[in-house]
C-alpha cells in the first residue's frame, strides 16, 4: 500500500482509438499508442511538449522512449512501469498521481496499446503464460513447471477454480455469472465506441453458450481486442476539468499467486483484494455505501462477483443474489457497473478503458450516466496480483 495525498491529483484528459475484435486493425500497437496519447493530452488542454512523465503496464510492446522520441517529447522527469496486465489498469494512475504528487513530474500519461491479432492472444493455452514464451517446446520455470503438467495452461482454466470453488461454498450459480455479462453487454448497446454494439445478449443466449472452462461459458469470458488508451494525470489546479484522484491502493495478498500454486484457502473465494480496498477507502475518506458506480475488471464473470464482495458493495458470499437482484443493472439499479460495456463488451485494452469510463462519469458523459454520481470505484484485475483500485471524485 502506498501514500498518495487526497484530492491533489486528477485525471485532466482522455483520449481512445477506435476499437475492435483482434485481427481488426493493420496499424502498428505504437501507432494506436500515439494516436491515443495525442487525443488525451488535447483533451486536457496541454500540448505534447508539457509530457514529462510516463507511466506504463510492463508488458507494453509500445516502449517509453519509442512513444517519446515518436511525438517529439521533451524532457522526461519520470518513467514507470507497473507489473503485469489487467491488475496494472489502476495501479499505473497510482504510481502517476505519486509522481505528480511528489513533485517529479506535472503532466504524466498512462497508456496502453494492444493488437492481439498481431501478437499475442492472451487467452490462449500455451507455454510460458506471462513470460513470453509461445510454444509447448519452449522452456519454462517457476509455478508453470508444476501447473502445466497437470493442464493449467489458460487465464480461463486458472480462474475457473476460483468461481467453481464460490459456487461450492455459497451456491453461486453460472446464472448469477451470466446477469454480469448480460448487465455489460446491456451497456455496450448505448456506447458507440463498444465492439459488441448491436450484438445484445439474453440470460438465456449466455446459458446456451459453448463452455470454455468449467464453470465459465463464452460470454463469461472477456474479449479479444485491438486498441489503445491513454490518460493525462496532472495537478488539480493545472487540469481544466478535473476528475479527482480521491484514493488509490495496490498492493498483494499474501500467498497470493496468478497460477494459484500454494494459494491460501482463504483466497480461494475472493478476489484476492480484501487488504486493497481496506487501504483504498481509508485513503478517499469514504466507506463502501458512497460509492455510486463501478468499473469492476472483467477478465472473468466470477472474479467481479468476488470483486463486488472484496470491495464491501455486498456481503462475502452475497454476489449471487445481489447481481441478481438487478443492483449492478443501469439506469436503475443501487450500483450500476461496467457502464461502457466493459472488457466484456466495449473492448479489452487490459482494463485501462474502464478508468477513462470512470473519468465520464465524473464528468457526466457517459452513455450510461448514472445520476448524481459522485464517487466511481475502479477496480483492475481480481485475483490477480499484485493489483490496485481507484476511487475517482467528481471536482
Amino acid at each position: 500500500m502506498t501514500w498518495l495525498l487526497r484530492d491533489a491529483t486528477a485525471i485532466a484528459g482522455i483520449g481512445e482509438t477506435a476499437y475492435t475484435k483482434a485481427g481488426g486493425t493493420t496499424r502498428s500497437e505504437l501507432d494506436l499508442a500515439c494516436e491515443a496519447i495525442a487525443r488525451a493530452v488535447a483533451d486536457a488542454g496541454l500540448t505534447l511538449r508539457d509530457v514529462d512523465g510516463f507511466s506504463a503496464y510492463s508488458g507494453e510492446r509500445s516502449g517509453l522512449t519509442e512513444v517519446a522520441q515518436t511525438l517529439g517529447l521533451g524532457r522526461l522527469r519520470y518513467a514507470g512501469l507497473y507489473p503485469g496486465g489487467g491488475n496494472s489498469a489502476a495501479g499505473v494512475v497510482h504510481n502517476a498521481a505519486m509522481a505528480v504528487g511528489s513533485g517529479t513530474a506535472r503532466a504524466v500519461v498512462c497508456y496502453r496499446s494492444i493488437c492481439q491479432g498481431q501478437h499475442l492472444r492472451f487467452g490462449r493455452a500455451r507455454a510460458g503464460y506471462g513470460t513470453g514464451a509461445k510454444t509447448v517446446g519452449e522452456t519454462i520455470g517457476g509455478t508453470q513447471a508444476f501447473t502445466m503438467p497437470f493442464g493449467l495452461m489458460s487465464p480461463a482454466q486458472m480462474y475457473a477454480l476460483d468461481a467453481r470453488r464460490h459456487m461450492h461454498e455459497f451456491g453461486t450459480t453460472s446464472e448469477h455469472f451470466g446477469r454480469i455479462a448480460v448487465a455489460c453487454y446491456a451497456a455496450a448497446q448505448r456506447n458507440p465506441r463498444a465492439v459488441m454494439r448491436g450484438r445484445p445478449l439474453t440470460l438465456e443466449m449466455h446459458q446456451a453458450s459453448r463452455m470454455i472452462a468449467d464453470p465459465y461459458h463464452l460470454y463469461d469470458c472477456c474479449q479479444e481486442s485491438d486498441g489503445a488508451c491513454a490518460l493525462v494525470v496532472t495537478t488539480r489546479e493545472r487540469a481544466a476539468q478535473p476528475v479527482l484522484i480521491a484514493g488509490a491502493s495496490q498492493g498483494l495478498a499474501a500467498g497470493d499467486g496468478n497460477e494459484r500454486h500454494r494459494r491460501p484457502e482463504a483466497l480461494w473465494t475472493t478476489a484476492g483484494m480484501a487488504d486493497i480496498a481496506e487501504a483504498l477507502y481509508a485513503n478517499a475518506g469514504i466507506g463502501p455505501e458512497e460509492i455510486d458506480v463501478a468499473q469492476v475488471y472483467e477478465n472473468f464473470t466470477g472474479q467481479v462477483l468476488m470483486a463486488l464482495e472484496d470491495f464491501g458493495l455486498c456481503k462475502r458470499g452475497e454476489g449471487g443474489p445481489f447481481v441478481a437482484s438487478g443492483a449492478i443493472d443501469w439506469p436503475h439499479g443501487r450500483l450500476p457497473i461496467n457502464t461502457s460495456g466493459g472488457n466484456l463488451a466495449e473492448a479489452y485494452i487490459h482494463g485501462l478503458s474502464l478508468v477513462v469510463e470512470g473519468v465520464r462519469q465524473m464528468r457526466g458523459t457517459s452513455t450510461c450516466q448514472v445520476e448524481k454520481a459522485r464517487h466511481c470505484l475502479v477496480v483492475s484485475g481480481p485475483s490477480a496480483p499484485p493489483s490496485s483500485a481507484l476511487i475517482l471524485r467528481r471536482a
